[in-house]
């Protein structure tokens, strides 16, 4: 999957990057996108859902669709129940 692809208010986790234009790959990365990184798509324009408004590592950065294309990701699993998340944590602190 990839950014552009991401419906709104999922989060996702960034795997790598899908593009054979170099430029691009470093551009994004200088904006602050890697691999591993947690990213959650914001807001989508209303003309062909350009530009893309995401929450990456608690920065909202907007960029173009085109751009968004090249930035792969796997999904991120919510968990139905958030006091599930607080034992969890607990769990590894003692």
């Amino acid at each position: 999957m990839t950014l552009d692809q991401l419906k709104r208010k999922t989060p996702a986790k960034i795997t790598g990057f899908s593009c054979d234009n170099k430029a691009l790959e470093t551009r994004l990365r200088e904006i602050g996108f890697a691999e591993g990184d947690n990213i959650e798509a914001l807001h989508f324009g209303l003309f062909n859902r350009n530009p893309i408004s995401v929450r990456l590592n608690g920065a909202i950065i907007a960029l173009r669709r085109a751009d968004a294309s090249a930035i792969t990701l796997e999904l991120i699993e919510r968990s139905a129940n958030p006091i599930d998340i607080n034992m969890a944590r607990d769990s590894r602190v003692a």
